[in-house]
């Protein structure tokens, strides 16, 4: 029972690092319908923005913020000079455009740092602590407790600000809102910039202690899961599902085999592409013919 819960707290950290990948994807998710195949790359690549300054001496936290902000800054020019010019492209357009985005973040990085592992810091002390007779590491909670508190600094970003409400109604209604004056194609820059940030928080969470230019895409891969599973136009949603899914993957590899995690997340994919498309949380759309 001890090593079960122990799992089952490490499952929920992962799916904590998870969910905050999924929440940058459904917001570019809901403003496009299109999910960005980049992001995993553009966290990555941010990752060794943060690598690079705390190698000229900067102090983690300070590092951490500043890669924070250049990584909004960069999601935010990233749509401006590369993703509007398809704005009214078809959507398969737009998908191969974050396809190529992908391999141009890879190649950027590879090039810049080279393609060895890369030592880390945890962002968060890795002393055990004992309770109840479980040991659990003080990284897991605080890593927990950072995808819940995102969860709630954007709930009451999207529901309570005017710069939200108006992100919000570009993403699901952007001809009317145009007609009452939101900005509608900065609204969604400032979308892709909000995505890169939480994209980068959650490469560096997961970087620890070593990382290299692949680090992220199986991480990608557990969050778009995840994001399926709970709802991928609903942010609560992807973060429930993700939590599920990193509790889900983290057992199974525990007790079953550990090389079959991705599998199982590729597993999830296709059951609620099958079976419930909407995920856990979504609406299924009708549309009158």
């Amino acid at each position: 029972m001890s090593q079960f819960v122990q799992e089952l707290v490490g499952g929920l950290a992962s799916g904590g690092v998870y969910a905050i990948l999924a929440l940058a994807l459904v917001l570019i998710y809901r403003a496009t319908r299109v999910v960005n195949f980049a992001q995993g790359q553009m966290a990555m690549f941010a990752t060794f923005i943060c690598w690079t300054l705390l190698g000229h001496g900067w102090p983690f936290w300070g590092a951490f913020a500043a890669t924070v902000t250049i990584a909004f800054a960069g999601g935010v020019a990233l749509e401006r000079i590369v993703i509007r010019p398809f704005e009214n492209a078809p959507v398969l357009t737009v998908v191969i455009v974050t396809a190529g985005l992908f391999y141009v973040f890879d190649g950027a990085a590879r090039w810049k740092w080279g393609g060895d592992q890369k030592f880390f810091p945890s962002a968060f002390s890795t002393r055990p602590i004992r309770i109840g007779g479980v040991a659990f590491s003080i990284n897991d909670f605080a890593v927990i407790s950072v995808s819940l508190g995102l969860v709630l600094a954007l709930y009451l970003f999207f529901r309570f600000t005017k710069l939200g409400l108006g992100m919000r109604a570009a993403a699901i209604a952007p001809d009317s809102s145009r007609l009452v004056g939101v900005r509608v194609s900065w609204m969604l820059a400032l979308g892709w910039g909000l995505a890169a940030a939480l994209g980068a928080i959650a490469g560096m969470l997961d970087a620890s202690p070593s990382f290299d230019q692949s680090f992220m895409q199986a991480i990608l891969l557990y969050a778009l899961a995840g994001a399926a599973l709970g709802g991928i136009d609903s942010p609560g949603g992807a973060v429930v599902g993700s939590l599920l899914l990193g509790v889900m993957v983290d057992l199974f590899g525990y007790y079953v085999d550990n090389d079959l995690r991705l599998p199982v997340a590729l597993a999830v994919i296709l059951f609620v592409l099958l079976f419930r498309p909407a995920g856990l949380f979504g609406r299924t759309a009708l549309r009158k013919v």
